[in-house]
């Protein structure tokens, strides 16, 4: 072990210096912020590499392509036995931030006034079932494959 390895124990960072360890113990907002800053940029870089093959305008691919992903990601690290810090970085700050139910709420309620009724269903329907079957494959992942 090195002066530069950090080592991580129950949500706690350890620093090995020559007279002793540095230990810290971030707050979880901080932990929070921090994920969300990550989701948020992926959120967007996403979003961009989304809309730039399939305009937004005629279906909101993208926000249902984030809700999906997230939900498995955030499946996984649940069912993967994460601790509290992990839950706070990835559960509330990196997949709180890169999904988005408000989106998903406004851009069907946008569709369903435009008149487009059945895709705005279809949307509805879509990122409900398709989020929960990515849990479900994140739960069989985990079941079959322990991390």
């Amino acid at each position: 072990m090195s002066a530069s390895e950090p080592i991580v124990t129950g949500g706690l960072l350890h620093w090995p210096i020559a007279d002793g360890v540095v230990t810290l113990d971030p707050e979880p907002a901080h932990i929070v912020g921090t994920g969300g800053a990550i989701g948020a940029v992926f959120r967007h870089w996403v979003g961009r590499r989304v809309s730039s093959r399939v305009s937004s305008a005629q279906f909101p691919l993208s926000t249902f392509v984030v809700n999906v992903v997230g939900s498995f990601v955030f499946g996984l690290v649940v069912f993967a036995g994460a601790n509290e810090t992990l839950l706070q970085l990835v559960g509330t700050g990196i997949c709180g931030s890169f999904t988005t139910f408000s989106s998903f709420s406004v851009e069907t309620v946008r569709l369903y006034e435009r008149g487009d009724r059945a895709l705005a269903v279809g949307n509805a329907a879509a990122n409900l079932v398709c989020s929960l079957v990515a849990i479900g494959l994140a739960w069989g992942l985990v079941a079959a494959v322990p991390l």
